[in-house]
């Protein structure tokens, strides 16, 4: 299962609702790149295939395919705020390294 934070989810909810987006459905990739060997792609999709894993919170489904799920059990989405930059946040205890600036990881 893949977690949400509740700050996550309302982030969610109100860049769909002012982007006009219509819906609160997420899809979680790993893709191949970045030093370390992978990164994660975060991005809305109201497409899901049977074979999806599913998770929900406050309304927001997240949804991830079966080969980036291998990489995503247990990860926790959050939102961070900070001075300097804001974004989604991905805890993954599935991780073995990141790269020095923490946009990619190995398994």
């Amino acid at each position: 299962m893949i977690h949400l934070t509740e700050k996550a989810a309302k982030k969610i909810e109100e860049i769909s609702n002012s982007e006009g987006i219509g819906h609160n459905i997420i899809r979680v990739k790993v893709v191949g790149g970045g030093c370390a060997g992978f990164s994660y792609d975060l991005f809305f999709d109201d497409q899901s295939s049977p074979l999806d894993e599913v998770s929900e919170l406050d309304g927001v489904k997240i949804i991830a395919d079966p080969l980036s799920f291998q990489y995503l059990d247990e990860m926790v989405v959050d939102y961070v705020e900070g001075p300097i930059n804001s974004g989604f946040k991905f805890s993954n205890p599935n991780v073995k390294s990141t790269c020095g600036c923490g946009s990619s990881f190995s398994t």
